[in-house]
């Protein structure tokens, strides 16, 4: 398939991806960033976007005019046919804010179905505000993210460990200078017949517990110096921190939003590259019904995936031709190459 950018209202873009491109439970990923019901027009002036709704200068970028139950239909429509196109092991995350995400949560349960509910992203999105207002300082959205069945794409994401996660999580340090930490060798529960309760180094496990691995593999942890024993003899198994890849990706990320934007929905992409990287693999085909900034769109591109968006805004399709072209060639990726496709006006160029 050519990587595919559509400039067309978005429920008439996803019929024809269904019944022109056959793309029909053919896509791995979607991300989506809908507008987010705030009764705004958002706008851009001079090249720079605005952020906040009903700016009085500059051409609109999109009009986010839809409240309550129609916007509501608006989403679910919209889910019905992305449901269609998302493969067996596909996902779907939607971008959406506070005010209105937990309404949308409910539709995503019904046409998904709840038992496909995977997370509740909280993504922080910018550094706390001080304005005069009843109520909390908002720097958060959220990202709801549900997969079509039970055994969606999934390549564990890893980050980092800080200099403050390594004190804790690995506190001693050795002769040699390496941070570690020891976790117990035996494991809740009794074995009677089985080799995880034989002899190790002439003890047995606790009452009420087995060794977790055979009583050989102890004896090779042993011998290469990966068991500690405590100063009453209580074995435990040493983990090096240089020997992890990071910390598991939890539920609450900080990725905050480009601060100067060509496009008002603009979004980081250090986002979609994890979300990307985590829910897809190279070759999938990516989509964004919403692309708006096109930053979806490069960074299915640059981590080798094939790409699709759609947008009706004249600007948001200029916005993301502009940051494809952004796109350098290298050994590994590509110059961007794609089919360019004006549905409202019944031609291809």
């Amino acid at each position: 398939m050519n990587n595919l950018l559509l400039k067309s209202d978005n429920i008439e873009g996803l019929q024809y991806l269904l019944n022109e491109k056959k793309l029909k439970g053919k896509i791995d990923l979607i991300y989506i960033d809908p507008p987010f019901a705030t009764n705004g027009n958002f706008t851009i002036t001079d090249g720079r976007a605005a952020t906040i709704s009903n700016s009085k200068n500059g051409d609109i970028a999109y009009s986010d005019k839809l409240l309550g139950a129609e916007f509501l239909d608006f989403i679910k429509q919209r889910l019905i046919l992305l449901k269609e196109l998302l493969s067996e092991n596909g996902s779907i995350y939607l971008h959406i804010d506070y005010k209105i995400g937990h309404y949308v949560k409910i539709v995503m349960d019904e046409v998904f179905g709840i038992e496909n509910f995977r997370n509740d992203i909280t993504r922080i999105k910018c550094n706390p505000k001080n304005f005069n207002r009843i109520g909390y300082g908002n720097l958060k959205d959220l990202i709801l993210f549900y997969s079509k069945t039970k055994k969606p794409i999934w390549n564990e994401p890893k980050t980092k460990y800080s200099e403050q996660d390594l004190m804790k999580l690995f506190p001693k340090v050795n002769k040699d200078n390496r941070r570690y930490t020891t976790v117990p060798i035996h494991a809740p529960g009794e074995t009677v017949n089985g080799k995880t309760n034989n002899l190790f180094k002439g003890q047995l496990p606790p009452k009420g517990r087995h060794w977790r691995t055979n009583v050989e593999t102890l004896e090779e942890w042993d011998s290469i110096g990966l068991i500690e024993w405590s100063s009453n003899g209580n074995p435990r198994k040493i983990i090096y921190a240089d020997e992890k890849e990071g910390k598991r990706v939890q539920d609450i990320w900080e990725f905050k939003d480009p601060q100067y934007t060509t496009y008002p929905t603009e979004k980081n992409s250090d986002l979609l590259n994890l979300i990307i990287r985590t829910s897809s693999n190279e070759n999938s085909i990516v989509l964004d019904c919403f692309c708006g900034s096109g930053t979806t769109l490069k960074a299915a591109h640059i981590n080798n995936r094939k790409w699709i968006g759609i947008d009706q805004s004249e600007h948001a399709i200029q916005a993301s031709i502009n940051k494809l072209e952004t796109i350098e060639e290298t050994v590994f990726v590509n110059k961007p190459k794609y089919q360019f496709i004006k549905l409202q006006e019944k031609c291809i160029s």
